[in-house]
């Protein structure tokens, strides 16, 4: 990835649930989309020598449709206690505003709860002027993504029912916010604390 200016995503949230219900509810490639407004669609493609896959995904836009590929691999059983996933993608589509990135999920037990939280980065698909903008949107978009997530993974309650349109609806009570989420990572090199797996993660 080339160098740019502007910093890695990190976004954290508690979750009042078991760590298996999370780790399915994010590494289930069909229940994924449906909280992750970042994706519209992940296929699986093909196993990875030594673990992990391959996959396509789509991002539905008015008037286009981007698509990409990545890998992924994921830790269940770390002697810390907690759980990594790391990925790599890239995007097919010259309009995607992300180019090439890597990035990782770490679960992290807390009591009888999970810390989950990402770190990743990207090369600006559309520039490094565009990108002072489409970074902060990106990463509030992970972070609302995140506490829909957690709102599933608590109540039960499906990601269906608060569709990001209800974002301009701010009277609606126990609605998704991207304020639930921390934002400041817990040191400046955010992608210093990606598993060991992401360096050795094949390209997509």
């Amino acid at each position: 990835m080339s160098a740019h200016p502007q910093r890695p995503i990190f976004v954290s949230i508690r979750i009042a649930a078991p760590l298996e219900r999370v780790w399915e509810l994010t590494q289930d490639p069909a229940l994924h989309p449906r909280w992750d407004v970042r994706f519209s669609r992940i296929t699986p493609a093909a196993a990875l020598p030594g673990g992990g896959m391959r996959f396509v995904y789509e991002r539905r836009m008015p008037g286009r449709t981007i698509t990409g590929k990545g890998t992924t691999i994921g830790e269940r059983e770390r002697p810390d206690g907690t759980r990594t996933s790391a990925l790599r993608f890239e995007p097919d589509d010259r309009f995607s505003p992300l180019g090439a990135g890597r990035g990782y999920w770490r679960y992290r037990p807390d009591g009888d709860a999970v810390v989950f939280s990402t770190g990743y980065d990207y090369d600006p698909g559309w520039g490094r002027a565009a990108d002072l903008i489409v970074r902060p949107l990106i990463g509030w978009a992970t972070a609302w993504s995140f506490d829909l997530l957690r709102i599933w993974a608590e109540t039960s309650v499906p990601p269906e029912r608060w569709p990001l349109w209800t974002v301009l609806m701010p009277w609606r009570r126990g609605r998704p916010r991207a304020a639930h989420c921390a934002r400041r990572p817990p040191s400046r090199r955010v992608m210093d604390d990606a598993p060991a797996t992401l360096r050795e993660l094949a390209r997509p």
